[in-house]
């Protein structure tokens, strides 16, 4: 069996062609329903984001597999002509590293964000759900999730901010030291505050509030967040229990001046505000950093945190591709002895026809025997034949090598004449219904 996987990413499709690839397949369990009537797949997944679309799959015919899933990509006859440079093929080895360089996050636009890997595990319940994943895929899936959280846990590739929305947040935190409990404040619904909403996931907030021109976007984004939308004319209520504001709206004016602060200060008792103004025009009044127990930073503040996380994420993906890299060899070992249980169960089952055939002759010559006697010599037979198959069994399942395995199993199938019992058994089975009477 092969591992093949064959998918374009945004490092190979500019984002017009991925584009008409996600709108080309809107319904992911749809087309693996689609894909899973090629009797090429014995198992597949696949996964399609906004930044790739991936199809992987088990198979024991690769290249008619590659031709087909070459096909279902470019059955769209605007996407046909631009996949020639996009799409790529990984097998077996490259396959299962790619796989876990994804589920890492290795290979993510921004590296070390979290969101691919429930992607993937969104996919993978999708492929189990319709029966189009088996014991191969199942396990490395698994595998790809275990893999994923050792490169979560032992390498610092999430800890630092690396967008923008990501280092609002990441301050909020070094601010207050925990953001369990706070109330955030967000001004504007645009894709920044979705960015900043989705950072903030796990962070146990107390209330997420959304202030935006728009409140029926507003609304939309709060569902989503389970948070609460409010009008921008609340904007000066709402800062009174806000403990920090996010504001990323296309204003071309303040949307809060010195003077809101000042008084929303006094009636806060001075409690300490943290804002944050991604905006570009700047919706939020510098004067307000000059207010005591008020903390104002702009994006050109965290522009130095963002270059300080790329080089730490950097420093830390390092580490995690070895740690990849040795994940990946243990799966392909784990991969190979599947290889060696067809010649194992072909030796068992000869060892078990011979100590039969064997036992039924003697079993005639000694006559009579209790029910005991006969056991007795059963277990006996089966006895010798488990300890002779011992070592080669041994020697299969322990002294392979990628480059070697078939030339082992070669030697272990002609020592023991396992092809010409199996042709023999062909022979006898043909035999058997030619010589059937017709019905």
């Amino acid at each position: 069996m092969n591992l093949l996987l064959v998918g374009v990413n945004h490092k190979t499709a500019p984002v017009a062609l991925r584009e008409k690839l996600a709108s080309f397949i809107p319904d992911p369990e749809e087309a693996c329903r689609a894909l899973k009537t090629y009797p090429e797949l014995s198992e597949l997944i696949l996964y399609s984001t906004c930044n790739r679309v991936e199809v992987l799959c088990v198979t024991a015919v690769a290249e008619e597999a590659e031709t087909r899933l070459k096909a279902f990509f470019a059955r769209d006859e605007e996407i046909a002509g631009a996949l020639e440079e996009s799409l790529y093929i990984h097998r077996d080895l490259d396959a299962v590293q790619h796989l876990f360089r994804v589920a890492a996050s290795l290979d993510s636009m921004v590296v070390g964000e979290p969101q691919v890997l429930g992607q993937i595990k969104e996919a993978y319940r999708q492929a189990t759900s319709q029966n189009a994943s088996g014991p191969i895929l199942n396990r490395l899936l698994h595998k790809s999730f275990s893999v994923a959280k050792r490169v979560r846990r032992e390498t610092g590739i999430g800890d630092a901010a690396v967008s923008v929305s990501y280092a609002a947040v990441s301050l909020g935190k070094k601010i207050f030291g925990s953001l369990a409990g706070k109330n955030v404040l967000l001004l504007g619904a645009g894709e920044m505050a979705e960015l900043a909403l989705e950072h903030l996931r796990g962070q146990r907030v107390a209330q997420v509030v959304i202030a935006n021109r728009t409140l029926e976007r507003g609304v939309r984004l709060a569902e989503r967040f389970r948070g609460e939308a409010v009008s921008l004319e609340e904007l000066e209520a709402q800062l009174l229990s806000a403990d920090i504001l996010i504001s990323s709206t296309g204003s071309p004016e303040y949307l809060l001046t010195r003077d809101q602060v000042k008084a929303a200060m006094r009636r806060r008792k001075q409690r300490p505000l943290f804002l944050i103004d991604i905006a570009v025009p700047r919706d939020l009044d510098p004067g307000i950093n000059d207010l005591d127990n008020v903390y104002l930073y702009n994006i050109d503040d965290l522009q130095e945190v963002v270059a300080q996380g790329w080089e730490h994420r950097h420093q830390e993906a390092a580490k995690a591709e070895r740690l990849v890299a040795a994940e990946t060899l243990k799966f392909l070992e784990w991969l190979e002895t599947l290889e060696v249980f067809p010649t194992i169960i072909d030796l068992k089952e000869k060892a078990d026809r011979i100590c039969g055939a064997e036992l039924d002759k003697t079993l005639k010559q000694l006559g009579p025997l209790t029910e005991e006697q006969r056991q007795a010599l059963e277990v006996l037979t089966h006895s010798i034949a488990q300890k002779l198959l011992h070592d080669p069994i041994i020697f299969l399942k322990r002294n392979h090598h990628p480059k070697k395995i078939q030339k082992d199993l070669d030697l272990v199938r002609r020592l023991f004449n396992l092809d010409l019992d199996r042709q023999e058994d062909a022979k006898i089975l043909v035999e058997k219904k030619s010589s059937k009477p017709p019905e």
